[in-house]
């Protein structure tokens, strides 16, 4: 299958810089498999009319880390930095353990004399990306605000990352929490300066974030608010919630000329039993299971194969299924989701879902009535 069959032509201004004034304010496009007809626009807030009693919402509560730090190197060009997972703390001499086996022997160049730690052990390490990145070289200091700290890039990544150690005695959260933005992909428009990193910090995060560890959101669920959440169980619709942490390969387009070429990152995921319990319960009352977001369906459908049902699914695992066109869903009915780039994953699992020619005819329709795309875009519901 090429993958020029998922492309579809957007204007630029169509690209949301922001969020909605209020959240579930975000216009819905329902697209109807069963009705065969034309997608029709609601509001977001219609959302409890639009589901049936007995009907289940899964959602990812990942919660989103302000991991993108702005550095500057010693030679004075600027660079961002986007820690990803700590891979562990070295201590005498030893070098780092972690979840990241592929990580390199970090190599111990010390930093310039005078001008910070220069032995191993100072400071927790992490994996990152450093961009753009091609001439920082391991031993190279990065700083921080206006020099207060540095990182040490102590190794480069099989993936074309860096290994970076932290400033001794600042645990990365501290370090984030004064300095730290946002991880927004690259497609809306953010410096240093910009003004807009408070209202970043509020709508870029749902409002039942939970689990730490994300470097991007699940942006299907930026539109709930609590109040929606009461109207939801008030028409006798359930909710649950799952963990995916979310990684910067969700940014990452299709390279490969064909679909089938693609390889999918994996995600660490948890799917708790309370979860699998409630969607074994909405089967027993014959409501459908609504995945709020493309990486719940991807939680959802790789741990129902990897224990071959979805009533032995509970548990932790590394989620990397790849779901395109002709998949088979063993637990999704339905999925609420955002507008997704032209050769994104995320297209290519709702065309899945939706069938490719409905969803892109779809789309079609979103750009002419100029619905705003992206993650702080607005919304479609595939029923």
């Amino acid at each position: 299958m090429c993958i020029e069959l998922f492309d579809y032509e957007l204007p630029e201004e169509l690209i949301a810089q922001e969020p909605a004034a209020r959240r579930d304010a975000a216009r819905l496009l329902v697209l109807d498999r069963a009705s065969g007809g034309d997608a029709v626009e609601r509001r977001f807030s219609d959302l409890p009319e639009l589901l049936r009693e007995g009907d289940l919402l899964v959602l990812n509560d990942a919660r989103v880390e302000p991991a993108r730090l702005h550095a500057r190197r010693e030679t004075g060009g600027v660079v961002e930095v986007l820690l990803l997972r700590q891979v562990g703390r070295v201590e005498s001499g030893r070098e780092p353990r972690g979840p990241a086996e592929e990580i390199p022997t970090a190599t111990h160049e010390a930093a310039p004399a005078g001008e910070g730690p220069s032995l191993p052990g100072a400071g927790e390490w992490w994996e990152a990306l450093v961009r753009p990145g091609r001439r920082v070289r391991p031993g190279e200091r990065l700083l921080i605000g206006d020099g207060e700290a540095a990182l040490v890039v102590r190794a480069e990544t099989p993936g074309g990352g860096r290994l970076v150690e932290l400033p001794a005695g600042v645990p990365a959260r501290d370090l984030l929490g004064r300095w730290g933005r946002m991880p927004l992909p690259p497609y809306i428009a953010r410096n240093a300066a910009d003004d807009r990193a408070a209202l970043d910090r509020e709508r870029y995060q749902t409002v039942y974030a939970r689990a730490r560890g994300a470097v991007a959101a699940p942006t299907a669920g930026l539109h709930f608010t609590g109040e929606l959440f009461g109207r939801l169980a008030g028409a006798g619709i359930d909710t649950s919630t799952l963990t995916l942490r979310v990684g910067p390969g969700t940014f990452r387009p299709v390279r490969a000329a064909r679909v089938e070429e693609h390889r999918m990152e994996a995600e660490a995921y948890v799917l708790p039993q309370a979860c699998v319990d409630a969607i074994l319960a909405a089967r027993r009352r014959g409501g459908r299971v609504v995945g709020v977001g493309t990486t719940v369906v991807r939680t959802l459908e790789y741990a129902a194969r990897r224990h071959d049902a979805i009533e032995d699914a509970a548990g932790e695992g590394e989620a990397d299924i790849f779901i395109y066109p002709g998949f088979d869903f063993r637990v999704i009915d339905a999925m609420l989701t955002n507008f997704h780039l032209p050769r994104s994953t995320p297209i290519l699992m709702t065309a899945a879902l939706a069938g490719r020619e409905r969803l892109l005819r779809a789309y079609e329709l979103a750009v002419r009535e100029r619905f705003r795309f992206y993650s702080y875009g607005d919304a479609m519901l595939i029923l």
